[in-house]
């Protein structure tokens, strides 16, 4: 018996930084995290989801505004779900990453993103339901559109085989 609260899984996709995927049906969308910084934004309504994955807090000019930079992706997946049908007041938001590690770099960057994502959800009156943010371990990140699910796993160190296509040594 299918219940609406057990929504279908369709595909997986694996997220690379710089990215938003929407799908048109319930799909398990994965990424790798560091100090970067994954918005997943769900409509309760409709029960489905999108998710950017993006590096940088602010792209300061018209020529570097890509998803690479969170208030470009935040701006831009809300955008998408709400020209695919979705209204700002079923919509919901998780945030995920930004970790630090000063051994690594001497810049949080990662809390740059958090603190960007969360400016752009606010602006936008999404309210942040969930997160997963700083400290300084990076993260696997595993989130299912149909359901707003998402399994954060902490890992010390990321490694080759953490990245999709996913190698023998995960």
């Amino acid at each position: 018996m299918y219940r609406k609260s057990q929504a279908l899984v369709g595909d997986t996709y694996f997220l690379q930084p710089g990215y938003i995927y929407v799908p048109s049906r319930p799909s398990v969308i994965s990424t790798v995290l560091g100090s970067c910084v994954s918005v997943c934004i769900f409509d309760k309504k409709r029960n489905i989801g999108g998710m950017n994955h993006f590096q940088l807090p602010l792209a300061e000019s018209r020529q570097k505004a890509t998803p690479r930079y969170g208030n470009v992706a935040t701006y831009a997946l809300i955008k998408i779900m709400l020209d695919d049908g979705s209204k700002l007041k079923h919509l919901e938001a998780q945030i995920f990453g930004g970790a630090f590690n000063p051994d690594i770099s001497p810049t949080d960057i990662g809390k740059q993103n958090v603190m960007i994502a969360r400016r752009v959800l606010m602006r936008h009156r999404i309210p942040v339901v969930s997160e997963d943010v700083g400290g300084k371990r990076g993260r696997k990140i595993v989130f299912n559109t149909g359901t707003n699910e998402v399994a954060v796993l902490k890992v010390e160190r990321l490694r080759k085989g953490d990245w999709f296509p996913y190698d023998r040594n995960r």
